[in-house]
């Protein structure tokens, strides 16, 4: 069991105060867990997909999916780069990521309809999905901002202080399903 000695003043009379030291139990004796980063395999079939969605839901970290295909060659450049900033610890200071490739061209994939559940309307494409729902207003298209590694680190570190406290991250058809009929649903 750990304990922290707490320093405790007690003023017996006006002229004499006590010093008493006094130990305090924690609720927990299990340390703080330090996030970590985490990087799943490939996603080839809506499983896996699910598991990791799932992982990370409960976890309450955001997973960064990049979704790429076979034959992209633009995704093949991208997808190191933002392996290795997720790799040396970006991210893990705010609360961590996830993260994983999920290949739209697999036939699984294309069979389950994903890409369009996820609104994936070009290769590659970089989205997070925070508590199991896509924040489709901070997906990033541009190659180029996936190359620029300090977009990239600044984009990451951003998910990850949001992971698990904001949700789908809005709609691209206006905040809410009555577009802010009842008043501004934004914070």
């Amino acid at each position: 069991m750990i304990r922290h000695p707490a320093l405790v003043l007690l003023r017996v009379s006006r002229e004499k105060t006590l010093s008493i030291t006094v130990s305090i139990r924690q609720f927990s004796t299990t340390k703080e867990n330090k996030a970590r980063n985490r990087i799943y395999n490939p996603v080839r079939n809506f499983a896996d997909f699910d598991t990791y969605r799932s992982l990370s839901t409960s976890n309450r970290i955001p997973l960064l999916t990049l979704w790429t295909a076979s034959y992209c060659n633009v995704c093949k450049t991208v997808s190191p780069v933002i392996e290795e900033l997720i790799k040396s610890g970006v991210g893990e200071e705010d609360g961590g990521v996830s993260y994983c490739e999920v290949e739209y061209d697999s036939q699984d994939i294309m069979n389950s309809g994903l890409g369009l559940t996820y609104m994936i309307t070009s290769i590659p494409t970089l989205l997070s999905i925070d508590r199991g729902e896509p924040r489709i207003n901070t997906r990033i298209v541009d190659p180029k901002k996936m190359t620029n590694k300090d977009f990239m680190r600044e984009w990451i570190r951003t998910e990850a202080r949001n992971g698990g406290s904001s949700g789908g991250g809005g709609v691209p058809f206006g905040p809410g399903i009555f577009g802010g009929l009842f008043g501004n649903t934004q914070k």
